[in-house]
Formats: C-alpha cells, structure tokens, sequence
C-alpha cells in the first residue's frame, strides 16, 4: 500500500463517531491526530485516552491549526460548528472540512468552504453503540461519501488506508440515503422492542422473550443478506394465510393500538414484497 503523507486531523465532537475514526487513523497511521473537541474538558480528555493521541480541548477558539478538520457532531449543530470555525481564521485553501452526518450533504459546511477549504461529506454505516468494537473490526466499513473534488482527493487514500470501503451518493439523496440506514439499524431495534413486549404481554418474561427473538432475528437477517429480500420471507403472509394476518392484527390492536397501526403498515408492506416474489 501507497505510504500517505502525514496530515494533521482534529476532531470536533470527539463523542462516539468522531473518537472512533480519530482512534481508526491513528491506529493505521492515517493521520496525526493534532485536537480533540467535546462539549466539556472531560469529555475530550476521555477522547483523548480512547484515541491514544490527540489534545483535549473544550471550544473551537482553542484549537491549533489542522490540514483536515472533522465535525462529528449532532446534524443541528454543523452549520453553527462550520460558521465558528470560519471565525476562528484556521480554514482556508489548505484546508478539508468534512462531516460526518448521513442525512446532510456538504453544503451545509458553506461557511468554512467560503473561506477556500474543501468540504466533503463522510459517513461511516456502522452502529457506533460500541466505540471499541467498531474501531477493532472497522476494515470493510462502508462510507457515504460526498464532497467536492480536492477533499476527495485527500479522502480517498486516507478512508482506504484504514479500510473504508467509499460508496459514492448523490448529494440531493443524502436525506432518503440516511433514511434507508435508519430503517436498517433503528427502526430494526424498535420492531425488534415492540416484539420483545407482545412476548411480555403473551406472559413470556422479557429475559426469555429476547431468547425467543435471538434466533429469529438473526436468522431472518442472514437469509436476507444470502438470498435477498424476497426470498428470504417467511410467515403467514408469505404463505398467503390472510386469516392468520387478521387475528393476529386483532390481537395486537386490543393490546395496543399505536403498535396495531405499525403491524398494519408493516403487514402492507410486507404485502408487496411478497408480491414481488
């Protein structure tokens, strides 16, 4: 592999997402990682000792100069973190500024590009619930990726060096591309909630009830990801058992009628899937 030349990474928003890339670069040696932001001192101390490198620091006044500048913070907060670090007189032709936001697209990092640096869009499809885990088996990750021509020519080679895998999208799509992850990774949890508490409420106990849920739940997600969608439905409306179906929305509105409409709305869709087969 190519040897990179080094370049200065600081992090703003060193929490879960931006301490883990910041830990990834380091570790493989893609970058010197120069600050690490949170919202406290502490934080960003603590940051500091999951990356293994870095300088805590509490506000953007505080940060020494960086060739790339990451923003790894809550989507409400990049435009208003762009215009700060505009002020501060640290970006500028030499620049890149990226964010890592699924839903946003680079524009919104305006401020910083209209000081000459080059802004991109970064965002790794991974549940960052375990910082540790993620950062220990991040090679073969895939990352959204958009931005305009000279951040991706400093990207590319730093997201390969740590073994990202660069999926290109459009940047108008940004907001349904993100969308697609939450029904992949959020929405999969709440469903996964609400059927651990039909379990509950059917007189299982919510330990054994996860028990019930751990087979199902993988097995139905590996036969997805082996022979797609389609074939991999199983159930009562795969079978075309449509009285099944209407007990089974019966029973759940009489035990709560936010979680009937969702069974119905999935029941629709799951409809149409089926029809595709």
């Amino acid at each position: 592999m190519n040897a990179l030349p080094p370049i200065s990474m600081t992090v703003i928003g060193a929490g879960r997402v931006g301490k883990t890339l910041a830990r990834v670069c380091h570790d493989k040696g893609a970058a010197v990682i120069a600050d690490l932001l949170n919202r406290t001192l502490r934080g960003a101390q603590e940051a500091v000792d999951f990356v293994g490198a870095g300088r805590p620091v509490e506000t953007i006044e505080q940060l020494a100069p960086a060739r790339l500048f990451v923003l790894a913070v809550p989507d409400d907060q990049i435009a208003t973190c762009s215009e700060r670090l505009a002020a501060s007189g640290l970006t500028g032709p030499d620049s890149v500024v990226i964010h890592c936001s699924g839903a946003l697209s680079s524009s919104v990092l305006q401020a910083v590009a209209a000081t000459g640096a080059a802004v991109a869009s970064v965002h790794p499809i991974r549940s960052f619930a375990d910082p540790a885990a993620v950062a220990a088996g991040f090679d073969g990750t895939c990352c959204g990726v958009e931005g305009d021509a000279v951040a991706m020519a400093l990207l590319t080679p730093l997201l390969q060096r740590i073994g990202a895998r660069l999926i290109p999208i459009r940047a108008e799509s940004k907001t349904l591309y993100h969308a697609a992850a939450v029904f992949a990774s959020n929405y999969l949890v709440s469903v996964l909630a609400v059927a651990q508490q039909a379990y509950v409420a059917a007189g299982i106990p919510a330990e054994v009830a996860l028990e019930l849920l751990t087979p199902l739940a993988r097995e139905s997600a590996e036969n997805v990801f082996r022979l797609g969608p389609a074939a991999a439905l199983t159930g009562p409306i795969a079978r075309g058992d449509v009285a099944t179906v209407a007990r089974q929305l019966d029973a759940v509105q009489q035990w709560d009628t936010g979680y009937g409409q969702l069974y119905e709305q999935l029941a629709a869709a799951t409809t149409r899937l089926a029809a595709s087969r």
